[in-house]
């Protein structure tokens, strides 16, 4: 199922091409409970805390043990910090999207593919014309994140927007685990045969997608990652390197990142996709393998 493997990216590529638009507004539901962890030492606390990259109207979940552990921390490090001016991001991903190669996007495809990608792309609203200088990835995101838009989540009351405005408003310092350029990369330096299963993946996704982000989001707002990592298992057996370079190969340079802060006092609340916080291969399992333990924080 897609959406998490593409979650970590959405803000960036979201923004960047300035899909989001107006949306139908939600009943409200009820108080969401998310999962929350702590890493400890003598000086140190971190918080380690899932997110959604969109969502719907009403959504109550910036509450209850979350807002506490944001409220103690001094210091606030997302995945990425995004360009106050969406152009800028939208430069920096037309450019590392760019094929050098100059082969036109569908013609990488066999003709049955390139007939279900095409026709995916205008049920969206995207003109499949307009991807055709791109490489196959920029079309994968383009349709993991133009569905969504068109079923009434929104990127500007994400989490981690709701986090940075708080933060900011509270005068913490924001931090990043990687740079804009960093998570295009890893989408960029994947090879070519990678690149078109990560599309053929989007496009065979698309008619799940709905009911499938409906269930992640339950099981999130719910604080059930087991239930979250069961999904999120199935739908990488499909692309075991894509989840290798995209979750896996991400979730262990984190956990290097959290053991050097460690030596540094503090408290900190790391804020990442909600997918590197479940499942084999998490965040967490990084940290036991380095010998650190993590611990599920209770209301």
């Amino acid at each position: 199922m897609l959406p998490a493997l593409f979650r970590a990216l959405a803000p960036a590529f979201g923004a960047a091409l300035l899909l989001l638009g107006g949306a139908a507004q939600a009943r409200p539901a009820p108080v969401a409970t998310p999962a929350l962890w702590h890493v400890k030492d003598a000086d140190t606390t971190i918080y380690l805390f899932g997110t959604v990259h969109v969502m719907k109207p009403g959504v109550d979940w910036f509450n209850g043990k979350v807002k506490r552990a944001f409220d103690r921390s001094d210091e606030l490090v997302l995945e990425i910090i995004e360009p106050d001016d969406p152009k800028a991001m939208g430069a920096t991903l037309a450019q590392m999207a760019l094929a050098k190669d100059g082969v036109k996007l569908s013609d990488r495809l066999t003709p049955e593919v390139r007939a279900k990608y095409q026709a995916a792309m205008a049920a969206n609203g995207l003109p499949w014309q307009t991807f055709e200088p791109f490489n196959p990835w920029m079309g994968g995101m383009a349709l993991s994140v133009a569905p969504l838009e068109r079923l009434g989540y929104r990127s500007d009351i994400g989490a981690e927007k709701i986090l940075r405005a708080a933060a900011q408003s509270a005068g913490k310092r924001v931090e990043a685990l990687e740079t804009v350029e960093q998570q295009l990369g890893f989408f960029a330096s994947l090879p070519m045969a990678q690149q078109v299963q990560f599309l053929n993946a989007t496009v065979d996704g698309l008619p799940e997608m709905e009911s499938e982000f409906a269930k992640l989001l339950t099981y999130w707002q719910a604080g059930q990652p087991d239930k979250l990592a069961a999904m999120m298992n199935e739908s990488l057996e499909a692309t075991p390197e894509l989840a290798q370079v995209l979750l896996t190969g991400r979730n262990a340079n984190w956990a290097k990142w959290i053991r050097a802060r460690l030596d540094r006092p503090g408290t900190v609340f790391v804020a990442v996709g909600a997918g590197h916080l479940a499942g084999k291969g998490s965040v967490q399992d990084q940290l036991k393998a380095l010998g650190i333990a993590t611990r599920r924080v209770k209301e």
